[in-house]
C-alpha cells in the first residue's frame, strides 16, 4: 500500500563556504527591514559568526535587535520575552543563529507576536497559528532538521511540558548551511546530532505503507551515509566533506522528503519529549536511549520492515529461515552503532540510575495527556503501552 502525499519545502538553501557572506540580500529578498536576531549561548559569539553577522547588517543598513540565551529544549518564557521585544521594537523579520533549539524558539516568536493570546494555546490545542513572522537561518548545529521543516517544540516551564505543533506558516524563508561552521562542535553533541538525524528519517521508514521504494531508497542511503559519516568527523573534525553530508542530511531527514507515501510514526519522538524534558537529557541520546526497546516492542508485528532495514541500513545477512533473528540483529547492529558513537543504549545510561516508577508513570502521563490521547502510527501506543516501552528501556 502506498499513501497519497503531498510533498511541500518552500525554504531556500544557501550551502557551501562563506555562504553567510549573503545574509544581508537574503533578509532584503524577503523583506526584513528591523531583524531580531536570535541566538542560543557563548559559542556563536565566541567563534565570531556574531558579530560578523552584525557587521553584515550594518553594513546593509539593516536594522536589529538582539535576544540571546536560548537553551536546549527551548523554553515558553524565552519566547515570550521575544514576543515582546518583538512587539516592541517592530520587528518584521527574526535570524536564528543556532541549532534547532534556537530555531523553534524564533518559530514560536513569530506565531506569538500577531496573536492576542496566550502563545501557548497553540500546543495546548485551544489555537491554531494564523500567522508568523518570516524566519532566516544560519544554521551551526545539524540535528534537529527545524530549518526546513513545518515543526516547532516548546518547552512550559510551568510543569516542564515539551510539545509540538506543525504549521507550513512557521517554514524558514531561507537557510544558511556553512559546513565550516559546525568544525567546533562538541563530540557529544556531534554524535547526539548524527542520531536525532537518523531518527527523524527511522521514524518516517518504519510504516505500514511499504509500497514507495524510491523514499525507501532515499532513506536508507541517507541512514547509511550519516551512520558512515559521523565516525570520519569524530575523528578529524574538520572534515568538510563528511560535515557536508551530515548537514545537509539533517535538512532532508526532515523537510519531509522521507515521508512520501509513507507515514510518519514519531512514537520515539513523543516518548523522548518527556525524556528531556523531565532530566533535561540532549534529545538525540534521549531517542538512542529509547529507540532499541520501541523497536523491540513493535518488531513481532511487523517483521518484514525490520528485516528490510536490517539488510538495507546495517548490513545484516539475511536469515531468509528466521525473519525475526534477522530483525532482532538489526536492532542490536543499531544500538552498537549508537554505543560506538557514544550514545547511551537505556535509561538508566542516559541519567545515571534507573528511573523510579512513579517517573515512569509521570512520563506516561505527560506524553499521553492524561491517557486521553495515543502516539504512533506503525504501531498505535496507548498510555499503558508507552508505560511498557519506558519501562523496557530503563534497564
Amino acid at each position: 500500500m502506498l499513501k497519497d502525499f503531498n510533498f511541500y519545502a518552500p525554504t531556500r538553501v544557501v550551502f557551501g563556504r562563506n555562504s553567510e557572506q549573503q545574509l544581508a540580500a537574503l533578509i532584503s529578498q524577503y523583506g526584513g527591514t528591523k531583524v531580531l536576531v536570535h541566538y542560543g549561548g557563548a559559542s556563536a559569539r565566541k567563534s565570531g559568526l556574531l558579530d560578523r553577522t552584525f557587521q553584515s547588517l550594518r553594513q546593509a543598513g539593516i536594522d536589529f535587535v538582539e535576544l540571546g540565551g536560548v537553551v536546549p529544549n527551548p523554553l515558553l518564557s524565552m519566547v515570550k520575552d521575544g514576543i515582546a521585544l518583538c512587539r516592541r521594537e517592530h520587528v518584521d523579520f527574526i535570524l536564528a543563529v543556532g541549532g534547532g533549539s534556537v530555531i523553534d524558539s524564533a518559530k514560536a516568536i513569530g506565531y506569538g507576536v500577531g496573536y492576542d493570546g496566550d502563545v501557548w494555546d497553540f500546543w495546548d490545542g485551544k489555537a491554531t497559528p494564523k500567522s508568523c513572522l518570516p524566519i532566516g537561518v544560519i544554521l551551526t548545529i545539524p540535528a534537529a532538521g527545524s530549518e526546513m521543516s513545518s515543526s516547532c517544540v516548546i518547552t512550559k516551564d510551568e510543569g516542564l511540558l515539551k510539545r509540538g505543533i506543525n504549521s507550513d506558516l512557521c517554514r524558514c524563508r531561507f537557510c544558511i548551511m556553512n559546513p565550516e561552521l559546525t568544525y567546533t562542535l562538541p563530540t557529544y553533541q556531534t554524535a547526539a546530532g548524527a542520531t536525532d538525524i537518523m531518527m527523524h528519517t527511522m521514524e518516517r521508514y518504519f510504516s505500514k505503507y511499504e509500497d514507495m521504494t524510491l523514499t525507501d531508497a532515499i532513506a536508507e542511503a541517507l541512514l547509511r551515509t550519516v551512520r558512515d559519516s559521523v565516525f570520519e568527523v569524530l575523528r578529524n573534525p574538520e572534515d568538510y566533506r563528511h560535515r557536508a553530508q551530515i548537514m545537509w542530511a539533517g535538512s532532508l531527514a526532515h523537510n519531509d522528503l522521507t515521508e512520501c507515501g509513507t507515514e510518519k510514526d514519531f512514537a520515539t519522538h513523543r516518548l523522548e519529549h518527556e525524556l528531556s524534558a523531565l532530566y533535561g537529557v540532549t534529545h538525540g541520546a534521549g531517542l538512542a536511549a529509547l529507540w532499541g526497546s520501541w523497536a523491540r516492542y513493535v518488531m513481532p508485528r511487523h517483521v518484514s520492515r525490520f528485516v528490510q532495514y536490517a539488510v538495507n541500513v546495517m548490513g545484516v545477512a539475511n536469515d531468509f529461515a528466521h525473519p525475526e533473528q534477522t530483525a532482532l540483529k538489526g536492532i542490536e547492529a543499531t544500538e552498537r552503532f549508537y554505543r560506538a558513537i557514544g550514545m547511551p543504549t537505556s535509561i538508566s545510561e542516559l541519567i545515571g540510575r534507573t528511573a523510579t516508577d512513579e517517573e515512569i508513570g509521570l512520563m506516561a502521563d505527560k506524553c499521553s495527556r492524561g491517557a486521553t490521547i495515543t502516539v504512533g502510527a506503525m504501531e498505535v501506543l496507548n498510555r499503558d503501552q508507552m508505560a511498557e516501552v519506558y519501562t523496557m528501556a530503563n534497564h
